[in-house]
């Protein structure tokens, strides 16, 4: 029997929440953020998922600009509304307390929604919106993040790539969930092909002589150095409205700093006078409760039938298919579910460097013959 690069979802899930409790994060919220990671696997974004684990993570909690033990601090509270300080701790727990506190509030009063300061990369958007909508709810999250976008007609890194996630439930087998960033790219993605050893697709990113750039492993260096920056969703300049996407992650960098007093723009760079520092990142979510309006049911139909119709509409010529969002996501979670999923050799090489500094007892797939 040859050796496979599937790992099981049971294995993974294991093995992350041991390393997470091997530097400090405690055994709850250690599953918290293995479960956030391998949600983003499981809808097929590798980009965030466990080829994120040990660089952003695990480094940065050994860096000790990140802490592996979680302080939950309420800074202010409304029946519907909270502001919350994380105080540098996992991003995956306050993700997700946050976003569980705003749909308490939504069942109470309708609506629900906090915003946080100082907190840390907080994993795959959609995992906070789809919360959102297992509760018959529609969900909105957003997060700033560490410069890399340049404004229409400017070549300097100023935004974060911003994600504006939007979920809701349908009357279908799966909830309707856009999660994609305000960037035409993510720094995510940059990683993904820079560990495949693939160049970046031209007009994704700019330069500070305003000329598109696709070598991934420069890239990836000049954007912490600032002589690169990725292009808003639209792309470089304002023809194909690449100024939409500049404006719509100003509006998550403001929603993410100005209700709770957060860090914003440059000062989430991670660096200061030369040395790493805690990114103290925002985030907002926000909860509606279908019932408060025509009920749960009543939407959950209307939305099946705006999804139906958007997909039975005339398709281009040589096109298969029409999706939703989401569509392509649940598909590779059926494809994925009694598998597990694959790790490329970067990331098993990272997995094993983990298991043996921590003596953990673990045989991966690709050991085995």
């Amino acid at each position: 029997m040859g050796k496979s690069n599937i790992i099981d979802w049971s294995t993974l899930g294991n093995f992350m929440k041991d390393v997470f409790m091997k530097v400090g994060v405690p055994e709850e919220d250690a599953e918290i953020c293995a479960d956030v990671l391998m949600e983003s696997d499981r809808r097929g974004i590798e980009s965030h998922g466990v080829n994120r684990f040990k660089p952003i993570y695990i480094d940065r909690i050994k860096l000790g600009i990140q802490n592996p033990i979680t302080n939950f601090e309420i800074i202010k509270e409304t029946p519907t509304t909270a502001v919350i300080d994380g105080h540098d701790g996992m991003g995956h727990v306050i993700g997700k307390k946050s976003m569980q506190m705003a749909i308490d509030k939504a069942k109470k009063y309708g609506l629900g929604m906090v915003a946080v300061r100082n907190s840390t990369h907080y994993g795959i958007a959609g995992y906070y919106s789809i919360m959102a909508a297992n509760a018959g709810m529609i969900g909105i999250t957003g997060t700033n993040a560490r410069p890399s976008i340049a404004p229409t007609f400017g070549v300097e890194n100023m935004l974060g790539t911003n994600p504006l996630t939007i979920g809701f439930p349908t009357d279908e087998e799966f909830p309707f969930v856009l999660d994609c960033a305000t960037s035409i790219t993510q720094r995510g993605k940059l990683e993904y092909y820079s560990k495949l050893g693939m160049p970046t697709p031209e007009g994704m990113v700019i330069g500070r002589d305003g000329k598109a750039k696709t070598d991934t492993d420069q890239i990836l260096k000049e954007l912490v150095t600032g002589e690169a920056a990725l292009a808003p969703l639209g792309g470089i300049g304002e023809e194909l409205g690449g100024y939409k996407g500049y404006g719509y992650a100003t509006v998550v960098e403001v929603l993410s700093a100005a209700l709770q007093a957060g860090s914003f723009l440059k000062m989430l760079t991670g660096k200061k006078d030369g040395k790493n520092v805690p990114y103290r990142l925002g985030h907002f979510f926000l909860a509606i409760d279908t019932e408060a309006f025509l009920g749960l049911e009543q939407f959950k139909k209307t939305a099946g039938d705006i999804m139906r119709a958007l997909r039975n509409s005339q398709k281009a010529p040589d096109q298969e298919r029409i999706y939703v969002a989401g569509e392509k996501e649940y598909e590779v979670w059926l494809q994925r579910k009694d598998s597990g999923v694959p790790i490329n050799d970067a990331v098993q090489k990272e997995f094993m460097e983990l298991r043996d500094e921590f003596n953990l007892d673990y045989t991966f797939p690709w050991e085995k013959e």
